[in-house]
């Protein structure tokens, strides 16, 4: 199969790029990295990249939570202007196969349980709380604290800033186009990658980057909240092999099928840091007890269906792949 691997010379991109050839398939990296003339927004570029493919994997995005709502306009151009131009060129190509980078922020907060009323959805964490030091989000019921568990592809959609709400929009797109046309695409939700190549620290980096870049310079990794909120850290190979499986499956045609790509192990952000220190021989993380607004409290995936449907499981170990990413010099720019 001739893969165009959009964001192919990016951190996970490059991954899916050694993942496809490694079985097989030949990979075709456009990225503006690589070519300034590769900008996914530009619909001749696009069309002339399409030539002889037989699927896409969309990987280029600009990702993270940015620094304000001004990246707004930034964020819906790369992301939302881009898959519309990749996937106009797709359906005028005749290109019936799409595997689309997704991600769990679609979600939210995560999937909670209050012992009154069940499985319920918080809103948004109310400053009140947050500069109290209240963390954990609250019933919206009763006030209760909740139980965080593990979120399937079937929980409310409930994007909480502009990078999130881009990532939706690029699945509702994608859906669009495989109704319009009778193709097959399919959405991981990422959730927290990290390994090999993820770029050093940017205001979009993610949170393994920021602290393994503190470690680097001899530095605590600083740990917002109280640090006990969950993440699903994946190893970025993991990830490179699902986007394989993805791109080998048969998903119903006519439709968007999403998958939570994640390791399944739910780990604290503290605890993440703790054992990235111990791997870099650096100092123990800080907590410090600050926050940003938008972010949410837990977020870990159910990763059942994925396993189920495509074969696919987490190889690396949590902790070999935190001795491996402290030991792989960072790289720079964003991802």
């Amino acid at each position: 199969m001739r893969v165009l691997v959009t964001g192919g010379a990016g951190f996970i991109g490059s991954h899916v790029v050694e993942a496809l050839r490694a079985h097989g398939h030949e990979a075709t990296v456009f990225d503006i990295r690589s070519d300034p003339a590769h900008d996914v927004r530009d619909p001749d570029a696009v069309r002339r990249a399409l030539s002889g493919v037989d699927a896409v994997c969309h990987q280029a995005a600009k990702v993270g939570l940015g620094t304000g709502f001004g990246d707004a306009p930034d964020y819906v151009s790369h992301n939302d202007l881009g898959t519309a131009v990749l996937l106009a060129a797709m359906a005028e190509a005749g290109v019936r196969r799409l595997v689309l980078a997704g991600s769990m922020v679609v979600y939210g907060e995560g999937r909670y349980d209050c012992p009154r009323h069940g499985v319920v959805r918080p809103g948004p964490r109310s400053v009140a709380d947050l500069d109290a030091g209240r963390f954990e989000p609250r019933c919206p019921h009763c006030g209760t604290w909740l139980e965080p568990g593990l979120t399937a592809e079937d929980a409310p959609l409930d994007p909480r800033n502009v990078y999130a709400t881009t990532k939706l929009a690029q699945e509702h797109l994608a859906a669009a186009w495989a109704r319009s046309t009778g193709a097959t695409a399919v959405s991981l939700r990422y959730h927290n990658v990290y390994g090999p190549r993820m770029p050093r620290d940017t205001p979009y980096a993610g949170v393994a980057s920021l602290f393994r870049s503190a470690l680097a310079r001899g530095e605590a990794p600083r740990v917002f909240e109280d640090g006990r909120q969950r993440r699903d850290f994946v190893h970025v190979r993991d990830v490179a092999a699902a986007n394989v499986a993805a791109l080998e499956a048969e998903p119903p045609p006519g439709a968007l099928t999403a998958y939570n790509t994640g390791s399944g192990t739910p780990r604290t952000v503290a605890g993440m840091a703790r054992a990235l220190a111990a791997a870099c021989g650096g100092p123990e993380p800080v907590v410090t007890g600050e926050y940003r607004l938008g972010d949410v409290r837990h977020i870990t995936a159910d990763s059942s269906r994925l396993r189920t449907e495509l074969g696919w499981k987490p190889e690396v170990e949590f902790e070999e792949g935190m001795r491996e990413f402290a030991a792989a010099g960072p790289r720079d720019g964003a991802p």
